[in-house]
């Protein structure tokens, strides 16, 4: 019997490591549980399918509905009540006012106090966002646009599901009304103060007048409201309300109104 080689650098068949039994079902058993997982998350892809397609068929039929609501406001009707009106009720009788009956100032007024970027921004005006985010300011930065969405469509207070509604809500009505219509359908469900709506109902409760007729003055005077029209007063000769005077000859000057202004 011949002896193996000792330079030859291959070991004697006996020598040859065999694979362990432990190791050979370590194996088996981490081939089972792969097994059982890709099984499982077949089962569940295969069960949450039909509830991912319910959730996309109620979703675009949703996304559809507020769409249609933007057309029919927006073109064919004018809004006739709000949840807000509904819930507060009116103590001055409401009369829809056409863009063309308000005082051209009263369009620049709001503006100047609410938005004075609206002409230049598609529905959020993400400049303003960022100041407000810089400074850590607690207060909003909503525009006209956002604001006419929450007024017509939803309801007041704070939560998550009216903004993702709002959200959702401003581009559509960026997209398929006018500047010009937002301003007047905005202005026309607009609190100027305890149940008073519109701005026929603020006119005529806090001036004695008409929209048609509202002075520089006494239209910066209702925009001044705006913000707190429970707890404002419609002051002509506040620093506000000059303020507001003020802004709204700017943005007819510098061009800021020219997107809602008749020729």
């Amino acid at each position: 019997m011949t002896s193996p080689d000792p330079f030859s650098g291959a070991p004697p068949p006996d020598a040859l490591p065999m694979p362990s039994p432990p190791a050979r079902r370590r194996r088996r058993r981490g081939g089972w549980a792969a097994a059982v997982s890709r099984g499982w998350r077949s089962l569940r892809r295969a069960a949450l399918a039909p509830v991912w397609r319910a959730l996309r068929w109620l979703g675009l039929r949703f996304l559809a509905l507020m769409l249609a609501l933007v057309v029919l406001f927006g073109w064919i009707l004018n809004p006739p009540t709000t949840w807000t009106i509904l819930a507060e009720g009116t103590s001055v009788k409401r009369q829809w006012t056409r863009a063309d009956d308000i005082a051209p100032v009263m369009l620049r007024s709001v503006v100047a106090a609410e938005d004075a970027n609206f002409c230049l921004h598609w529905g959020f005006d993400m400049t303003e966002i960022r100041r407000v985010i810089a400074r850590g300011e607690r207060r909003g930065a909503s525009t006209l646009t956002q604001q006419t969405a929450k007024n017509v469509y939803l309801w007041q207070g704070r939560s998550w599901a009216r903004k993702a509604l709002e959200t959702l809500y401003t581009p559509m009505i960026e997209a398929v009304w006018s500047k010009r219509r937002i301003l007047e359908v905005y202005l026309n469900v607009a609190e100027f103060g305890p149940g008073v709506f519109g701005i026929h109902a603020a006119a005529a409760h806090h001036f004695g007048t008409t929209p048609d007729a509202l002075s520089a003055r006494q239209a910066a005077a209702l925009a001044s409201v705006l913000p707190g029209p429970k707890t404002r007063a419609a002051q002509t000769g506040s620093r506000r309300t000059r303020a507001i005077a003020d802004g709204a000859a700017t943005i007819r000057r510098d061009g800021r109104a020219a997107c809602f202004e008749r020729e």
